[in-house]
């Protein structure tokens, strides 16, 4: 019987080391539950020992009620001739309270005399003790072989005694790492079938992208029998980034019929990764394997003829699977389920031959064509599907607002804002200050609806993101503004597009407020 392959998520932790990349705690926990809603088995959420954000994390993720995940903390080995009960960094990995714990060690022997500065048996010592302890305390740990590959092909034997003594430790998995990024396939699947004889437990497979070769590089290690694959999605990490998660699953579902995540979560491949993407702030490349906007696009001519009479003969996959959608450049065609099945979770029924419903396909296309890209701002686009079908009345109508900037010769910037709204009727006129125009728009609006709708004061902004989408454009680029809202209750995440910065973030702004009056009305 052909074993299961076991999703272990890094993106919080080696996708945090992304450059450009800092994810706030309320960013982790949001993908902390998109990754638990698709399935992953294992969620790593950080090293507790290295940060008090990473602390942070571990406490508050306690309190998601999650289906499917564990939460994995991360950490290294115990220092050299240190006990590991006196260890800080193992006993921080104790206290995060996570039910599962991977730690990190020395498989070159190049990085235990150079770089650690320590003896090779110290660090046999080293990886024994700090997995025997970890385990003393009833934790299921993985051993991360750090640069395990490098090491094999330097010192072949020294790198085996390494993962032998996470072995005779009782890891519950041993996972080869190729660190550095610079192994081809062959080499991993000829070391990993060799390491495989050698071991009695399970192996797993972490690899980098430095080579372009980290997805084939995992795949290569799961042929040879890794039951664990690490790897980030969207392939965040530092340099070149780490093996993508959604690539691989979409592998092993379509290509290898491998078990890795249920399959009716496999549809919520590209969603995820488009969330991801939003919440990162990193634009997922159009040409991106399985879930990329041009993953499944036809241009012009013969492709598109073909395509008309049989899909199979330019598409490797039907794209629904993986929750992605066929489109025709040149046309626009793009497919109506995925409209309709999001408009039936809210509660709308369309009939895919409908007026209405190919009416709202013109119009979200329009959209996307415009810049939106609603994956990751489900608030909108409920917003956006009631208004399309007129069910939907405005809580209020914007008559005009004004945001001003000043610096003072004290270095303190400030801005102010005013807005007019008419509210039910009734003119309103607020102006506010604020740390920035965001800012201030966001008190002028709340202050001047607040009378009419009180519950608003318990809605804030937590978090804003701005993304540049034309930049050949310079200065006059369209920008993509994601603002994330939360009140007793509930989160969302609501988004604007437009040239002016300014309008966008008040289009996001709206929309939020919108949302938080539409949903306590429900």
């Amino acid at each position: 019987m052909t074993k299961s392959i076991t999703i272990y998520d890094t993106t919080l932790r080696d996708g945090s080391q992304t450059e450009g990349i800092s994810f706030t705690v309320n960013d982790k926990l949001k993908i902390t539950e998109r990754l638990d809603q698709l399935g992953v088995h294992y969620i790593e959420g950080g090293w507790p020992g290295s940060n008090p954000k990473d602390r942070d994390y571990f406490l508050a993720v306690k309190s998601l009620k999650l289906k499917h995940a564990k939460i994995a903390a991360f950490g290294s080995t115990r220092r050299a001739n240190v006990k590991a009960g006196d260890d800080t960094n193992l006993l921080e990995l104790i206290k995060s309270e996570t039910p599962t714990v991977t730690i990190f060690g020395k498989s070159w022997d190049l990085h235990v005399t150079d770089i650690i500065k320590t003896t090779l048996d110290e660090n046999l010592k080293m990886i024994f003790e700090s997995v025997e302890f970890l385990r003393k305390h009833k934790k299921e740990v993985f051993y991360d072989a750090e640069h395990f590959f490098d090491g094999y092909k330097h010192n072949s034997k020294y790198a085996l005694k390494t993962i032998l003594a996470a072995q005779k430790a009782k890891a519950d998995c041993i996972v080869l790492c190729d660190t550095n990024g610079g192994t081809l396939p062959a080499e991993v699947g000829k070391i990993v079938a060799e390491v495989r004889k050698k071991l009695k437990t399970p192996v797993g497979i972490h690899t980098h992208n430095d080579l372009e070769m980290a997805v084939a590089n995992s795949i290569a290690a799961i042929e040879k029998g890794a039951v664990q694959v690490q790897g980030t999605f969207n392939g965040l990490g530092e340099r070149c980034g780490n093996a993508d998660l959604g690539t691989i699953v979409g592998i092993l579902h379509t290509k290898m019929k491998r078990k890795s995540i249920a399959d009716a979560k496999i549809k919520l491949l590209t969603e995820t990764s488009y969330f991801i993407s939003e919440i990162s702030n990193m634009k997922l490349a159009d040409n991106h394997a399985f879930v990329g906007h041009s993953a499944f696009a036809h241009k012009g001519g013969v492709h598109i003829d073909a395509m008309l009479k049989n899909p199979l003969a330019y598409e490797h996959i039907e794209p629904s699977i993986v929750g992605n959608h066929r489109r025709f450049v040149t046309s626009e065609l793009a497919g109506k389920m995925p409209i309709i099945l999001r408009a039936k979770k809210l509660n709308i029924d369309l009939d895919k031959k409908s007026p209405e419903s190919q009416e709202l396909l013109k119009k979200l296309q329009e959209m996307e064509h415009a810049g939106y890209q609603f994956e990751a701002a489900d608030a909108s686009f409920e917003l956006f599907m009631k208004r399309a079908l007129k069910k939907y009345t405005a809580f209020f109508t914007l008559e005009s607002f004004k945001v001003t900037t000043e610096k003072r010769f004290d270095g303190r910037t400030f801005a102010e804002a005013s807005v007019r709204l008419n509210v039910q009727g009734h003119e309103e006129f607020s102006a506010a200050t604020g740390d920035g125009p965001v800012d201030a728009l966001d008190k002028a609006a709340r202050q001047a609806l607040s009378k009419f709708y009180p519950d608003l004061v318990q809605m804030h902004l937590t978090d804003y993101k701005v993304r540049v989408l034309n930049s050949k454009e310079g200065t006059a680029a369209k920008v993509r503004v994601l603002i994330e809202s939360q009140d007793e209750n509930d989160s969302w995440t609501t988004m604007g597009v437009h040239e002016n910065i300014i309008e966008a973030s008040w289009e996001a702004l709206t929309d939020s407020i919108e949302y938080k009056l539409l949903k306590d009305k429900k």
